[in-house]
């Protein structure tokens, strides 16, 4: 058995802890271990906060969407925005952090076994890819196969 959901969300701070719930409430409910689901919800809030701080065009409106897969023994998640997106050389390169910005990406990427951060294909905005393999608790209802 797989799960799978996508949000659309506003770009707005109170989005931030919602999207972290529900993917807490997933990951409870498939039998995933705490720590390991503790990993993921802090790596979504963080790509979810820099979709809000940064994943609008100038000051209008705008959401994002938020897609979670849970398949077999990994668990993709998807952050995607509709800002300026990231410079070719900031996608390739780790960022480094300073003391106001560039560490929740290297937050994410210490968090999970797998890291994309690209544009958005076709689009305007950026698209933060994260994998994490899963570990199960014991008589988890939706163990790897």
């Amino acid at each position: 058995m797989s799960i799978w959901w996508s949000l659309h969300l506003r770009r707005e701070a109170a989005s931030v802890p919602l999207a972290r719930r529900l993917l807490l409430g997933t990951m409870e409910t498939a039998g995933v271990d705490p720590e390991v689901s503790y990993d993921l919800a802090v790596a979504l809030g963080e790509a979810c906060a820099n979709a809000v701080e940064h994943g609008g065009v100038g000051g209008a409106p705008s959401g994002y969407r938020v897609t979670a897969y849970v398949d077999g023994e990994k668990c993709r998640i998807e952050v995607t925005d509709s800002g300026p997106g990231f410079a070719r050389t900031r996608e390739t390169r780790p960022a480094r952090p300073d003391a106001e910005h560039g560490r929740g990406l290297c937050l994410i990427r210490e968090l999970a076994d797998h890291v994309h951060i690209g544009p958005e294909p076709g689009r305007r905005g950026t698209v933060v890819s994260f994998d994490k393999i899963l570990k199960w608790r014991d008589g988890s209802p939706l163990p790897a196969v």
